[in-house]
């Protein structure tokens, strides 16, 4: 059984969950340090997470990295993706694990790239191993600006790169839970072994 957390300090947390739930994945939400060591478990002692995975939501970004530091979730999440946790991070969550913030992936993050909730669009477009175009829905988006040795760039929408991969880390300017189209989350959970 996989087991992934949700990081639930604020923005949109509970679409995901949903999302995985209809996947069959069991799911718990992080919202203080006790929830982050309860669901690493033993993992903690051991560094091993089999069937365990992250998923940073979006959201608004500098509210995420205050609240992180305050219930002291930054170093411990931090550790955990730099010792191959599979996480995945949407919109708010692309930009925490850019070189600025968690720096866990080798990505710089152009914040609130397509303007204000005005600039917010649906689109679709091809996302490399998935078959066939998938639907994107932006909302005050990021893209990805500048990407580092290692990362695989999975899908571009007007020459911007808006999903890569590194290692087990996956980031997606778009958000996927908005939609009724379960393959992102059913690429991510492929990283969670």
């Amino acid at each position: 059984m996989k087991h992934i957390a949700i990081l639930a300090l604020q923005g949109a947390f509970a679409e995901h969950e949903q999302m995985l739930q209809l996947l069959g994945v069991e799911t718990m939400q992080i919202r203080n340090l006790a929830d982050w060591n309860a669901f690493l478990g033993n993992s903690l002692k051991t560094g091993d997470y089999s069937g365990k995975g992250l998923v940073i939501p979006g959201g608004e970004s500098t509210a995420m990295m205050r609240i992180m530091r305050d219930e002291e979730l930054f170093l411990p999440l931090q550790t955990a993706i730099r010792g191959g946790l599979p996480v995945f991070g949407t919109c708010a969550g692309l930009i925490l694990l850019d070189r600025e913030h968690l720096d866990t992936m080798d990505i710089t993050a152009l914040r609130n790239a397509y303007g204000r909730q005005l600039g917010s669009f649906y689109t679709e477009a091809d996302f490399k191993g998935i078959d066939s175009p998938i639907p994107m829905t932006f909302i005050r988006a990021p893209y990805i600006s500048e990407t580092g040795t290692g990362v695989d760039v999975l899908a571009t929408v007007d020459g911007r790169v808006i999903a890569a991969r590194q290692g087990n880390q996956l980031v997606t300017a778009f958000h996927p839970e908005l939609n009724d189209d379960t393959r992102v989350h059913t690429y991510f959970l492929s990283f969670v072994e």
